[in-house]
């Protein structure tokens, strides 16, 4: 009799025991921390930023804040879900539709500061490129692998025509600073795909020529370039950013008595780190990098002893683009490369990139859970 009840009970697993049961628990446990950690970041860099725009509520960007990370959550829960087949299909359909979005912005995009990249929807601004990034990785692995299986395949260069196309829209926006991460990304899963040398030295060449072409023709990269090359240049965010993390010390001033962070611009976007070292400390921002780099080093992990060849590239990659975005702002923070308009990974505030990293992070979760045959090694 007992037997009878328990047998079903045992036999009928649902989605949510499934998921459970498979996702790679550690990564889902960083990705929580981390959205945790931006969330309680934006409430002490939000009344800054109200403030600075003229913003009644202090707390608005904290509650749209909020908002995103649900959204972002409840995305990467729902991609992860998602068989390796079928995360690469939504991947295949967010590169079209983020591309089609892409074209769309050029024509009748959302004007910021000089640069056309965002549609604007109500209250809200969808920058495409940013959903581009890990759907162009997933991508690319797809094509490197069917490739591999068939030669016939000419997966590099369909891969190389789609970058190339992308690089040439996002330039038109302008939009330097995604450009340069989509080719590292891009480069990067190169790499790991072991091609060939040829196609390697094509796209440093290609990389070479776009920075100079850069330069020369676009006139805010080039400011932005030797004002970080001179001594003397207009260095105002940057020099706040400094200010802000040397006067935080080991253990900050405090959450809430932060002083540069008022006089500090994007304090609750490009420079939140520096928001974090001024009331939090060197201590705390220590442990903010190692939570990014743990959830990162983790994916890299999962991927060498995954069997298959396309997941082992796509999480690779896509853990190279949250690295190196990772890296990218804390050198802008630390007056190490100039601005480039990158938020860190899960932490700053922003709609469009918090849930396209969510959904990366969902890819990854997708491609690393436990299944019959996905790990070497007897896993």
């Amino acid at each position: 009799m007992i037997s009878t009840v328990i047998g079903p009970a045992r036999t009928n697993r649902s989605l949510i025991f499934e998921w459970w049961r498979s996702v790679d628990h550690i990564s889902l446990g960083l990705l929580v921390c981390l959205i945790g950690s931006g969330l309680i970041l934006s409430m002490a860099s939000s009344p800054a930023a109200s403030a600075r725009m003229d913003i009644i509520d202090p707390f608005h960007f904290l509650y749209r804040h909020a908002v995103f990370a649900l959204i972002g959550l409840a995305g990467a829960f729902f991609v992860s879900t998602l068989s390796p087949q079928n995360a690469r299909r939504i991947a295949v359909i967010a590169l079209v539709g983020a591309s089609i979005l892409l074209f769309y912005v050029i024509i009748d995009g959302h004007t910021v500061k000089g640069a056309k990249r965002w549609i604007r929807l109500g209250t809200f601004s969808l920058q495409p490129s940013e959903f581009v990034k890990p759907a162009f990785i997933v991508f690319a692995a797809w094509m490197f692998s069917a490739q591999k299986r068939d030669p016939k395949v000419p997966g590099v260069m369909i891969v190389f025509g789609v970058y190339l196309s992308l690089i040439a829209i996002l330039i038109q926006q302008p939009d330097f600073g995604q450009s340069f991460l989509l080719t590292l990304c891009f480069a990067a899963v190169f790499f790991f795909a072991g091609l060939s040398l040829g196609w390697m030295l094509f796209l440093m060449g290609v990389s070479i020529l776009g920075s100079i072409g850069a330069y020369v023709a676009l006139p805010h990269v080039r400011d932005r370039i030797l004002k970080f090359l001179s001594s003397d240049g207009d260095k105002y965010q940057t020099d706040k950013a400094l200010e802000a993390i040397s006067s935080g010390g080991f253990l900050g001033r405090g959450p809430g008595e932060g002083a540069v962070k008022f006089r500090l611009p994007d304090g609750h976007t490009d420079f939140i780190f520096a928001v974090v070292a001024e009331e939090f400390g060197f201590l705390i921002s220590l442990c903010l990098v190692f939570l990014l780099s743990a959830f990162v080093l983790r994916a890299f992990r999962n991927a060498l002893r995954l069997n298959d060849y396309f997941s082992q590239l796509a999480v690779s990659g896509l853990a190279t683009m949250i690295g190196i975005q990772m890296i990218i702002n804390l050198y802008v923070n630390l007056n190490m490369a100039p601005p480039k308009g990158m938020t860190l990974p899960f932490i700053s505030y922003g709609g469009s990139s918090m849930i396209a990293l969510c959904f990366a992070a969902g890819l990854i979760l997708a491609f690393t859970r436990r299944r019959p045959g996905a790990y070497g090694y007897g896993q």
